[in-house]
């Protein structure tokens, strides 16, 4: 029997990574989503919350997430993870954790210029649903100084443009 697949995404908030899990979790991939599980727990960013508080609500999230992302892969489902994995070390956690389940893991970086992401942000900014965390362009300036792209040494596949059909294709 094969080993499943958990497909880790990278990417600063607006590059699309969301867009690419709920295509893949329209092939059968189980998508699983920090975000989401932030707001169901705690309402909209900046909101019913500071934005300030967001990394302490985001921590019990993630290991929510974590634990189900376990039993999905030990069952032999494929996972789709909806989370941005910004810092190396994250990206380094999660792929222990789906080795740790007996599966593979598939990093897939998402790259957007703050041009592209600002227009994609203004659009979004406009609608109040879980995956809608307003963004400003400050905050953008915030999120691109913390965030750390791939290095050629993890071996993320980068795709410009979201392909599901090219990332399902490469999943066992």
């Amino acid at each position: 029997m094969s080993k499943p697949t958990a497909v880790l995404l990278i990417g600063i908030t607006g590059s699309g990574k969301t867009h690419l899990a709920q295509a893949l979790a329209t092939t059968g991939l189980v998508r699983l989503s920090v975000d989401e599980e932030v707001h169901r727990l705690h309402g909209r960013y900046g909101v019913d919350y500071p934005e300030h508080g967001y990394f302490e609500r985001e921590a019990p999230a993630v290991e929510t997430v974590r634990a189900q992302l376990t039993e999905h892969l030990r069952a032999g489902r494929a996972v789709v993870l909806d989370h941005g994995l910004w810092r190396r070390s994250d990206r380094e956690e999660w792929k222990k954790t789906v080795r740790a389940a007996g599966a593979l893991p598939l990093l897939v970086y998402l790259p957007a210029s703050r041009e592209e992401l600002l227009r994609r942000l203004a659009a979004r900014n406009q609608r109040k649903d879980a995956n809608a965390l307003n963004v400003t362009s400050e905050a953008l300036d915030d999120f691109f100084a913390r965030f750390e792209p791939p290095t050629d040494d993890e071996g993320a596949v980068i795709t410009y443009n979201g392909d599901a059909e090219l990332i399902r294709s490469m999943i066992r």
